[in-house]
């Protein structure tokens, strides 16, 4: 802790962040120590979450993952603990500014936890309405920044927003793809959607916040996972989404690795790759390399997961 103090010190530091979860005692006494503010890798997902969040759908998960997250961290300083409500006539010490902002948060945790169930209701409603219309559906997954927007918006000509960032996108969006056969020219149609995307060790606040999202992942057919090739950790990237998948409650039997973004990865390294993961298909979306093989292996996908049911 002295070391961080005088490197903060010796930098300017105005704010330090720890690289997993500390307890709010612990900030506390990092911060008594220091003399800096400390900040834990959830808090700092949280507020990339609230940076992004642009539908009405996406703020409201993401602030009731921010009051769970604040209410075991509430904490009084100072003069505010003095007490409130005391005096002639009221039983006691009253209640501290702490209890009346902890029941605050606690009642409209209450109210988006109703709210959230309510969006999941409306969207559980949206499928049932594409299972009668029997069209598979696959969804994409993958760790944040993967480029799925980009495909998906390549794929079906969709305009979802896009961005070389992290949690470009928050809500999942639905999209018609229509496949040719080239053997027989026959026309198939399936339901594509963009999920939220993965990240190493996901908040337990994010699982809980956006479950209405993750249950798209839960009721497709089968999964297109999208991995960045061209990032130096793709592997872990991979370990992680799987770890998380396996978390929920079930999901598609069948999947898919698409392996994006070989346009940035020299040839040599895709060939050793390709030997790697002889099932996965390599695409580049933002330079369309690929998507023939891509949207064929789609179909297959779609017509094992049929006969498995």
């Amino acid at each position: 802790v002295e070391e961080i103090a005088l490197l903060a010190q010796k930098i300017g530091a105005n704010l330090i962040v720890f690289d997993r979860d500390i307890s709010p005692s612990q900030v506390r006494n990092l911060e008594s120590e220091i003399g800096i503010r400390v900040v834990d890798r959830t808090e700092v997902i949280l507020d990339i979450f609230a940076q992004r969040a642009r539908s009405q759908a996406g703020k409201l998960q993401v602030e009731l993952a921010q009051l769970e997250y604040m209410l075991p961290r509430l904490r009084g300083r100072g003069r505010e603990m003095s007490r409130l409500g005391a005096g002639i006539g009221t039983r006691g010490p009253g209640e501290t500014k702490l209890e009346t902002e902890r029941r605050a948060i606690q009642r409209r945790i209450a109210q988006l936890q109703q709210q959230v169930n309510q969006l999941q209701a409306h969207r559980d409603r949206i499928r049932q309405q594409r299972q009668k219309q029997d069209i598979p559906v696959m969804a994409l997954v993958g760790y944040t920044n993967a480029g799925k927007s980009t495909l998906l918006n390549v794929l079906t000509n969709a305009d979802i927003y896009t961005a070389d960032q992290l949690f470009a996108t928050l809500d999942p969006t639905t999209r018609k793809l229509v496949i040719t056969q080239p053997e027989t020219q026959e026309r198939r149609s399936l339901l594509l959607t963009d999920t939220v995307g993965f990240i190493h060790e996901l908040p337990p606040p994010l699982m809980d916040a956006f479950r209405a999202t993750l249950e798209e992942v839960i009721e497709a057919d089968a999964l297109l996972h999208v991995v960045d090739l061209s990032h130096p950790a793709w592997e872990s990237h991979i370990n992680s989404v799987q770890e998380i998948l396996q978390e929920m409650p079930a999901i598609p039997e069948k999947s898919l690795i698409v392996f994006n973004k070989i346009d940035r990865v020299d040839k040599g390294t895709l060939a050793i790759i390709q030997q790697e993961y002889p099932q996965a298909v390599f695409i580049s979306a933002i330079e369309r390399l690929g998507l023939d093989t891509l949207k064929q292996k789609m179909l297959q996908l779609i017509d094992e997961s049929v006969e498995a049911i």
